[in-house]
Formats: structure tokens, C-alpha cells, sequence
């Protein structure tokens, strides 16, 4: 799998992770979504699980379901470990799953980006999902906010909402449910992005996430509200990321 991730910053991310406004927020969502798109899952997959915060909370949130954990680099199971209480955990390839029809639901969290061949792990997933069962992904939106952040964390691209659907249905899934969320702070995020296109001696790469203790609060409460929002039947168009699920089935409606 040619991936570009720099496992060094497993470390950094476990460490920040839990008081940081976004990630705390991303959880949040990608609960809600699996309730309201996948409701009485029993067997789920995540596929570059990472640190293990995703998945640490959908083993509590849903203590019904058998969890699996997957990461390609060592360092991140390592912490994913200390995380997790009752999930398997597996060091695999996203590119070459060796499941076939054992899921209900594969979550792919900010993954994807840092992928070259992102089909292929699609079809991956599509392959390890069960009749009707269903992906959850979320993953970095707008090419025109590419910058040193995006350089920095190993992305090979960010997204167009078409670009994505279209992947997802040549692989034989149907969106269910789709939507951007980081959308109350789009502006904010497009100005913060203007001002380091590419990585230069004067980019801070912890700089986006050092929000001192209030700010962090203000702006977890902006993302809280526009959770609600999308609770409430909310679509935003535009976002700094997306969060789509998918289904295998001919489910072709999305919410």
C-alpha cells in the first residue's frame, strides 16, 4: 500500500487528541451517523483506527458490537492499545483486507486522503462488508484549501463532494447520508489556510490545533451547535471536511 502518513506523529496525536475542540467534535458526529445510518450494527471495522480515539469510542458508545481495529503502522496500534478495552486489534493493509463479507460497518476516518490508490481500498471495503452493510467515512474537503497542513500530515489530495461519489459508486456503494461539517468555521478556516500554502521556515505545524483553554471551548461549542443542526436535517455544502455514509445495498437516497 503506497501511503503517506508520517508515523512519527502518532505520538503528537495521542497526546492532543482528547482535549482538542475538532477531534473531541469528529466523535461526536461520527457517533451520531452510525446510530442514525447503521442502527443495530453488530460487527465493525476500522481501517486506519490510528491512536485508537475513534475507535476507543464506538466500543464504548455501542457495547453490543465486536470492534476491530486496523492500522498499517506499528506505532499507532501501540498506542491504540492503551486506548481500547475489549477491541481486536490488527496491524493490515487497507489495500489488501483480508476479510470478505464479515462486517456490518467499516468506518474510514480521515484516512483516505493519505492513500494514492483510494479506489482500490474502496473496493477493499465494499468486499469485507456483509449484504446491506455500510461505510462511514469522513475525509478532508476542498481543493482549494490545500496547504502546509495538508503537506504536513501526508495528504495526497483533499476532496470535491462529486470526485468522492463518484469512487464510492463504482465500487457498488449508494450514499445514504452526506454532508460537511467544520462549516460554522469555514471562514475562519480559509483564512488560517491562506496563510501557509506550502511548508516554509515560518510554518507552526501545532500551531491550528495550540488553542489556548477558552478558544478551544468557543469553537467546541460551534461545532456542537452545528452538529445539532445536521441532527435536525441540516446539509451543508461546503465545509472544511465531509462525512458520508454509504451502503452496499441499492439504498440510493441521500439524507
Amino acid at each position: 500500500m503506497n501511503v503517506s502518513f508520517p508515523a512519527a506523529r502518532f505520538a503528537r496525536l495521542a497526546a492532543g487528541e482528547e482535549g482538542n475542540y475538532w477531534f473531541r467534535a469528529r466523535n461526536r458526529l461520527i457517533l451520531w451517523a452510525l446510530r442514525r445510518c447503521f442502527p443495530g450494527f453488530r460487527d465493525y471495522l476500522e481501517l486506519g483506527c490510528g491512536t485508537g480515539y475513534v475507535l476507543s469510542a464506538v466500543e464504548a458508545g455501542f457495547p453490543n458490537a465486536n470492534t476491530t481495529g486496523g492500522e498499517a503502522h506499528g506505532s499507532g496500534l501501540h498506542h491504540a492499545a492503551r486506548r481500547v478495552r475489549r477491541s481486536r486489534l490488527l496491524q493490515l493493509d487497507a489495500s489488501n483486507v483480508p476479510f470478505r463479507g464479515q462486517f456490518d460497518v467499516i468506518g474510514c476516518f480521515d484516512v483516505l486522503e493519505h492513500i494514492e490508490d483510494d479506489a482500490r481500498v474502496l473496493a477493499e471495503c465494499c468486499a469485507a462488508l456483509r449484504s446491506g452493510g455500510g461505510i462511514l467515512l469522513t475525509v478532508p474537503q476542498h481543493p482549494f484549501l490545500w496547504s502546509a497542513s495538508d503537506e504536513y500530515a501526508g495528504h495526497v489530495r483533499r476532496y470535491t463532494r462529486a470526485g468522492l461519489l463518484g469512487k464510492l459508486r463504482a465500487c457498488g456503494f449508494r450514499p445514504v447520508l452526506l454532508t460537511s461539517f467544520v462549516s460554522l468555521l469555514f471562514p475562519a478556516l480559509v483564512i488560517a489556510r491562506s496563510r501557509h500554502r506550502c511548508i516554509g521556515p515560518d510554518y507552526d505545524p501545532d500551531a491550528e490545533f495550540a488553542v489556548g483553554p477558552l478558544a478551544n471551548a468557543l469553537l467546541g461549542r460551534a461545532l456542537d451547535l452545528e452538529r445539532g443542526l445536521i441532527r435536525l436535517g441540516a446539509r451543508f455544502p461546503f465545509g472544511g471536511s465531509l462525512l458520508v455514509a454509504a451502503r452496499r445495498s441499492d439504498v440510493d437516497s441521500v439524507q
